[in-house]
């Protein structure tokens, strides 16, 4: 039994090196087929030039770390999916800016060919300026200026793919973006309840509210939200992660520096958050635990990566990586979601109208489909979506948003 024992040791070593041995680079696609471990995420993978080699070293603080202070946004991820094979590119994305050739064989490839990328630049140059001259919505500015090679953000597993999702796991709820009816808060996402979008959620990029700042002291670093104006405290201190019986929305976190690169450890979360865009898809259980790295690889790019490690949900580890750019004005705006709101409230009301008049047709032997929760048209009288004027009622916001994919 110690030989077996030693023997099946010998083989996990022999699996882990074979699969370590090519380094998780964007300069040559993967082709290993055996998944990363749990417990091992990768070291940073740089996207922001290509997988090609850079040279950069960033300032420090006063007292000695890398500076990485500034307000950095998501925007310029705009078209870009989190997975091979396109998706989850956020509410209100622009198509992407260059047609994807035939699938090729093998994993779908990290970067644009040189000939996409011009055309990429162009398509984003383009369409800056046109919002520039023509925009009249409150979000202007939101959107990609500057195009990056990256096609998508999953850089790990090797597939290019999202893992698979295994049996039993929870979807977060979809609330006015779902197919109702909804008959409590409960059926209502932690988005739209304006409680958190959730660690993934809060940094993947969506229509607008994309700014992160980053604020740092000694043996401490800040990093806040603008949508669901959230802050977490990241120490250096080599102090324990608190109790494992407490958890939280957006865990505990302890950070240290491996040379450039700011590391996160991040456990004792809920079970109620979800890795997608805006917080949505699955909901992870508490034995999520997420490895952030922050390092700056130029004085406007800062390269933004996180591993999400739960065996319990995904069939292997996953990470994505992308470049965070200097947000427009550098400054977060308010953004003032908070219990006092109406919507969920109006929602619930427009729900029990709707069972009401779904009653009385049927005692007047009229059968009809429940109307859609998200029918955005005129509301009362003879027809359109739920709630009349001064209901509020459904449709009346989008606050949704795609999950992974």
């Amino acid at each position: 039994m110690r030989k077996l024992g030693w023997l099946g040791v010998l083989a996990s070593v022999i699996a882990l090196s074979i699969y370590t041995g090519a380094p998780v680079s964007g300069q040559q696609q993967q082709t290993q087929a055996l998944p990363r471990p749990y417990g091992t995420p990768p070291p940073m993978v740089v996207t922001a030039f290509g997988g090609k080699p850079y040279t950069y070293t960033a300032p420090r603080t006063p007292w000695g770390d890398p500076d990485l202070q500034g307000v950095w946004s998501s925007d310029d991820m705009e078209g870009v999916g989190i997975a091979g094979g396109g998706g989850g590119r956020g509410r209100g994305a622009a198509a992407p800016a260059a047609a994807a050739p035939a699938a090729p064989v093998g994993p779908p490839p990290m970067y644009w060919t040189d000939a996409e990328m011009e055309a990429r630049r162009k398509d984003v140059a383009n369409e800056a300026t046109r919002r520039d001259t023509t925009s009249t919505s409150t979000f202007r500015n939101d959107y990609a200026r500057r195009a990056f090679p990256q096609r998508r953000l999953l850089v790990d597993p090797p597939s290019g793919l999202m893992p698979t999702v295994l049996a039993g796991a929870r979807i977060m709820p979809r609330g006015t973006n779902g197919a109702g009816p909804i008959n409590s808060w409960l059926d209502f996402p932690l988005y739209e309840r304006c409680i958190t979008r959730g660690i993934g959620g809060s940094v993947l990029r969506v229509i607008y509210g994309n700014g992160n700042r980053i604020v740092q002291g000694p043996g401490v670093v800040a990093f806040s939200y603008e949508m669901l104006p959230d802050t977490r405290i990241f120490p250096i201190d080599n102090s324990p992660h608190v109790s494992e019986k407490i958890s939280m929305y957006l865990g505990n976190s302890r950070a240290r520096w491996e040379g450039e690169d700011l590391v996160v450890e991040t456990r004792n979360l809920t079970d109620q958050t979800a890795f997608g865009i805006n917080g949505l898809g699955t909901q992870h259980t508490k034995a999520m635990r997420i490895t952030e790295r922050f390092r700056r690889v130029a004085d406007d790019i800062i390269q933004y990566q996180a591993t999400w490690d739960d065996p319990l949900t995904y069939s292997t580890p996953f990470t994505v990586s992308f470049p965070l750019t200097p947000l427009s004005l550098n400054v977060l705006l308010p953004y003032d979601c908070h219990e006092g709101n109406k919507a969920v409230e109006m929602t619930l009301a427009a729900e029990r109208d709707e069972d009401r008049s779904m009653a009385e047709a049927a005692a007047k032997g009229i059968k009809r489909e429940r109307r859609a929760i998200n029918q955005n048209a005129g509301g009362g009288g003879g027809g359109g979506g739920r709630g009349g004027a001064g209901r509020g009622g459904r449709g009346q916001a989008d606050t949704g948003a795609e999950a992974e994919k």
